[in-house]
């Protein structure tokens, strides 16, 4: 009875209360005999219905997911942090500035890494926007905090994308001569990321976490609640998508 309740509550908020009302104005339609407005407007909101779920979002995000697997055993000469959003002006322990969700799961996957490995860490991001953090800066100092030797991180904080990070780093590894990097990110990201490193002369070994999607997955009535965290998966699954068919579509020219 309690997940019928929290099914329900879903659609009296927002999303899903837009799509209630798109519902009603399809009605509305119907019965003014505009069965061509209806049916379009009714697609529509079935559509937007469906990307505001977790069933779709959780497939789409899986999906990505389940391409690379973390290597059983480490044989690299250094580890590449992906960035992944940060504030700025935020409280910390050592000072001010905090990664985000994505990029702080990113940063604690590194540091068990190198207290596994003692490989020095390259953390690749920079200031994205005019009131975020600058990532890179932010994790170098939160990583020496944690026990890693400063000599042994280095902050790329000048990229703005992934292909910024993927270009930028190949300089830091060139100079340094690294050669056989471990690119950590999020699993969903991993695949763009590999390709965005190819693209930029690296072949580098995945190493994917903060995994999004449990495994096995379960359905139940919650799986079709319209919400706004399964509309952003949805929106950030959809954008890597996008960003692989760019950087293929590159290729060919």
């Amino acid at each position: 009875m309690l997940y019928i309740i929290k099914f329900l509550y879903s659609f009296l908020l927002p999303p899903g209360l837009f799509i209630l009302l798109l519902l009603a104005v399809s009605l509305w339609l119907w019965m003014k005999r505009q069965p061509r407005q209806t049916f379009v407007l009714f697609m529509i909101n079935l559509l937007l219905y469906a990307s505001m779920t977790p069933f779709v979002s959780d497939a789409l995000i899986g999906s990505l997911e389940h391409k690379y697997m973390p290597p059983a055993t480490i044989q690299n000469d250094v580890i590449v942090v992906l960035g992944g959003g940060a504030t700025s002006g935020t409280p910390d322990i050592d000072g001010e500035g905090n990664l985000s969700g994505a990029a702080g799961n990113r940063l604690i996957t590194a540091m068990r890494l190198y207290r596994h490995t003692g490989l020095p860490i390259i953390f690749s991001g920079g200031q994205v926007f005019a009131d975020s953090g600058n990532e890179a800066n932010i994790a170098r100092r939160q990583l020496i905090g944690m026990g890693v030797a400063p000599q042994d991180v280095y902050a790329e904080n000048r990229s703005l994308n992934t292909a910024q990070n993927a270009d930028n780093t190949a300089q830091l590894l060139k100079q340094h001569g690294w050669s056989k990097p471990l690119l950590i990110t999020s699993a969903f990201h991993m695949p763009r990321s590999v390709m965005e490193f190819h693209r930029a002369g690296m072949n580098v070994q995945p190493y994917p976490t903060d995994y999004w999607v449990s495994q096995p997955g379960s359905l139940y009535a919650g799986k079709f609640s319209p919400s706004g965290s399964a509309i952003s998966s949805t929106g950030t699954a959809c954008k890597e998508y996008i960003g692989m068919l760019a950087i293929w579509v590159k290729s060919l020219v």
